[in-house]
C-alpha cells in the first residue's frame, strides 16, 4: 500500500461519521422529535456507508491510520449494529419521556470510536478511538437518568473501563519504553530484532493487553461489568453494547496480536487459549441459572466472546475471516433477540424475567416465532447464521491444530442449549400470565430492524458464501 502523509481521502467515513454526530447534536437542540432524530441519524449512516464503499487502500496520518479489506469489514459491522440500534430505539425512549438529540449524537460518535480502532495501526490512534467509544457508551448506558439501575451501570461502566483503560496505557508505555516505537509494524520489528520474547517486562506488557482487551469483549475473567450493565442500561443501548463494542474490541485485539506481536504468538496464543475457554465455562455455565433474560444473554454473550476467540487463536488468515463473519452473524442474532424484547415492552415497562415470556406463542405468535429464530441461532443450529459463525471459527482452529479447543467449545456450545431452549419452551409450552395477553403497539421503525436481523439470520444461515467470499477476500491486515 501507498504511505501518505496526510490524505483525508482515506479517512472520508471518519470525517462523515464526525460531521454527522455534529449536526445530530446541533439537530437536537432544535428539533428533538423522535422520527426528525431516527431518520436524520439513519441518513449519517448512510452517507457514512456510501462513502465508505469509494475510499481507496492505504496508510495516512503518518503510518497511524489503515485502510484495508479487514477495517472496512468491521465498519459494516459497526454501522449494520448502529443503524438496527436506532431503528429499535425511537418508541422506546418516547415511552420513557428521554427521546432526546444527544441520544443519537452519542450513538454516531461511539461509532466513529469503533471505526477508528479498526483503522488503527499505531497504538496511539488506537487509544484515541477506544476511548471515544468508551466516554460515548458510558454515557449511553446512564441515559434513563431518572432510573437508579441505568445510573448503576453507568457508574460501573465507567469505573472499571476506566481500569482497563489504565492497564491499556501501562501496556503502551511499556512496550514504547522497550521500542521507542508505537506503530504496530514497528513493534513487531522491533521485538523480532531486539529478541525481546523473553523479557520478563514484556511479558508483563503482553498480560496487560490481554487484561484491556479482555474487559472490552467481555472475556472472562474480566467480565464482572457485563451482566450488571447489560441488565440496567436500556434496552436499545444494551443490544448496541453487547454487538459494537465487543466488534471493535476483536477488530483491535487481532490486530494488535497478529502484527504487533507477532513475534510473541506461542506467549499469547497459550494466554488466550486459557482465557477462551475460561470464558466459555463461565458465560454458559452461569447463564443456565439466570432468571432476568437481558442477564441470560449478558452471559450468553461473554460466552461467544470465547467462542469467537478461536478465530484469533488460530492465527491464520482463515482464522482472522472466521472472526469478521462472527462478528456480523452476531450483530444480526443477538440486536433481534434484544429487538423483540422491545416489541414486548408493556407501556414503559421492561420485559426482562423469563418468566414474561411464558405461552407468548398463543398470545403474539409472530414473535414468540423471531425468538425461536433468534434463540436458535444463538445456539448454532443450522440452518441459521449461527451454525455457520461457528462452524467456520472451529474449522480455522481445527486446521490451525487447536483440537483441545474446539472440543472444549463444541462441548459448552452443547451446554448453551439449554438455556437457549429453555426460552422456547417457556414461550411454547407454558401457559401465559395474564398480563401478557394486552396489546403490543409495534411501530414501523421497530419492525424493520427485527425483519432486516431475521434476513440476516436466514440468508447467511441458508447462503453463506454471501459473507464468506467478502471476509475472505478482507481478511489480510496491512
Amino acid at each position: 500500500m501507498d504511505l501518505e502523509l496526510w490524505n483525508l481521502a482515506y479517512s472520508l467515513p471518519e470525517l462523515v461519521m464526525t460531521g454527522g454526530s455534529l449536526f445530530l447534536l446541533l439537530l437536537g437542540v432544535f428539533r428533538s422529535g423522535r422520527h426528525t432524530m431516527s431518520v436524520a441519524t439513519l441518513l449519517v449512516i448512510g452517507i457514512t456507508a456510501l462513502s465508505l464503499r469509494n475510499v481507496p487502500e492505504g496508510v495516512t496520518f503518518s503510518g497511524m491510520f489503515v485502510v484495508d479489506g479487514y477495517s472496512n469489514f468491521f465498519k459494516w459491522v459497526f454501522l449494520v449494529s448502529a443503524a438496527l440500534t436506532v431503528l429499535v430505539s425511537g418508541r422506546y425512549l418516547e415511552s420513557r419521556q428521554e427521546n432526546h438529540g444527544e441520544y443519537y449524537a452519542l450513538l454516531t460518535s461511539a461509532t466513529l470510536g469503533m471505526m477508528v480502532m479498526a483503522s488503527a495501526a499505531d497504538l496511539i490512534s488506537l487509544y484515541v478511538g477506544l476511548e471515544l467509544m468508551a466516554l460515548s457508551t458510558y454515557v449511553l448506558a446512564g441515559f434513563l437518568r431518572n432510573r437508579t439501575r441505568s445510573n448503576e451501570s453507568a457508574l460501573k461502566y465507567f469505573l472499571m473501563g476506566s481500569f482497563s483503560s489504565g492497564l491499556l496505557l501501562y501496556a503502551i508505555s511499556l512496550m514504547y519504553g522497550f521500542t521507542g516505537k508505537t506503530s504496530l509494524t514497528a513493534i513487531a520489528a522491533a521485538v523480532s530484532d531486539g529478541d525481546l520474547a523473553g523479557n520478563p517486562l514484556v511479558m508483563v506488557a503482553l498480560l496487560m493487553f490481554v487484561a484491556a482487551f479482555g474487559f472490552k469483549i467481555a472475556a472472562a475473567p474480566f467480565h464482572m461489568w457485563a451482566p450488571d450493565v447489560y441488565e440496567g442500561a436500556p434496552t436499545p443501548v444494551t443490544a448496541f453494547m453487547s454487538v459494537g463494542p465487543k466488534a471493535a474490541g476483536f477488530a483491535v485485539l487481532a490486530r494488535v496480536f497478529t502484527v504487533a506481536l507477532e513475534p510473541l504468538q506461542t506467549e499469547w496464543t497459550q494466554l488466550l487459549s486459557v482465557v477462551a475457554v475460561f470464558t466459555m465455562a463461565v458465560g454458559n455455565v452461569i447463564a443456565l441459572s439466570q432468571t432476568n433474560i437481558k442477564r441470560m444473554l449478558a452471559y450468553s454473550s461473554i460466552a461467544h466472546a470465547g467462542y469467537a476467540l478461536l478465530g484469533v487463536i488460530a492465527g491464520t488468515a482463515e482464522g482472522l475471516s472466521s472472526v469478521m463473519n462472527y462478528m456480523m452473524i452476531y450483530a444480526f442474532m443477538n440486536i433481534g433477540a434484544f429487538s423483540v424484547l422491545i416489541l414486548l415492552d408493556r407501556q414503559g415497562t421492561d420485559v426482562e424475567q423469563l418468566e414474561d415470556l411464558k405461552g407468548l406463542s398463543k398470545t403474539k405468535p409472530v414473535l414468540a416465532f423471531l425468538m425461536l429464530i433468534f434463540m436458535f441461532s444463538l445456539t448454532g443450529i443450522p440452518p441459521t447464521a449461527g451454525f455457520i459463525g461457528k462452524f467456520y471459527v472451529f474449522v480455522a482452529a481445527l486446521k490451525a491444530g487447536h483440537t483441545g479447543l474446539v472440543i472444549w467449545a463444541v462441548v459448552f456450545s452443547a451446554i448453551s442449549a439449554y438455556y437457549y431452549l429453555r426460552v422456547v419452551k417457556l414461550m411454547y409450552m407454558e401457559a401465559p400470565a395474564p398480563e401478557a395477553t394486552g396489546p403490543v403497539e409495534v411501530s414501523l421503525s421497530t419492525r424493520l430492524a427485527v425483519t432486516v436481523a431475521l434476513a440476516g439470520v436466514l440468508v447467511i444461515g441458508l447462503y453463506p458464501d454471501i459473507l464468506l467470499g467478502v471476509s475472505m477476500t478482507a481478511r489480510q491486515l496491512f
